[in-house]
């Protein structure tokens, strides 16, 4: 696998939805609840597709999240790690194994993370999700006769509707979190 290139020329989907955080900006730290999020907090954030979570570090010593989830038709495995880790910005990189109904695959997964302050006592939160392919995922969708557009307008479809289920729930999960851990 060592082989295995990210093409970040190309995009698999693109996807950005917003949804309102009902907490204070100054009490929300997006580091502290990845940080923390458990397994059933990280599943009730998409019930029936966020299948598990966990938290480690690589061999080199960055921090890890492990997402087992359900985009689409396709179980994938974030390997995600924390490239940015702050109060009210997060973004996540991971080479993600994603089985297929026809087989096994990789691609690149961007998480990104944003709260910013509404001025009323709640945030916006933005919750991005950036994929490209690699070069074994070429060679995958060529082996099965798929089109990097057809690929590409599968994956834009999923993520984006995974996307608009998951959202809600963190922000609500965010605020739960803030308000609790500030004494609120």
């Amino acid at each position: 696998m060592s082989d295995n290139k990210v093409l970040a020329d190309l995009v698999l989907s693109d996807s950005t939805v917003h949804a309102t955080v009902d907490a204070p900006f100054d009490r929300v730290d997006l580091a502290d609840w990845l940080g923390n999020l458990t397994d059933e907090e990280y599943q009730r954030c998409a019930p029936g597709e966020h299948k598990a979570c966990a938290h480690g570090f690589t061999d080199d010593g960055r921090r890890e999240t492990l997402n087992v989830e359900m985009i689409g038709t396709t179980l994938t495995i974030q390997h995600a790690v924390h490239d940015i880790f702050e109060k009210h910005h997060l973004r996540l990189v991971s080479l993600s194994d994603a089985l297929t109904p026809n087989g096994w695959t990789t691609s690149q997964g961007i998480w990104e993370l944003r709260v910013t302050d509404n001025g009323d006592g709640t945030c916006r939160l933005s919750n991005s999700i950036l994929a490209h392919p690699t070069t074994e995922g070429m060679e995958f969708y060529e082996a099965n006769g798929i089109t990097f557009d057809q690929a590409a307008a599968a994956r834009q479809e999923a993520s984006d509707a995974h996307n608009h289920r998951e959202t809600p729930h963190y922000a609500a999960s965010i605020a739960r979190k803030a308000l609790a851990s500030r004494g609120a």
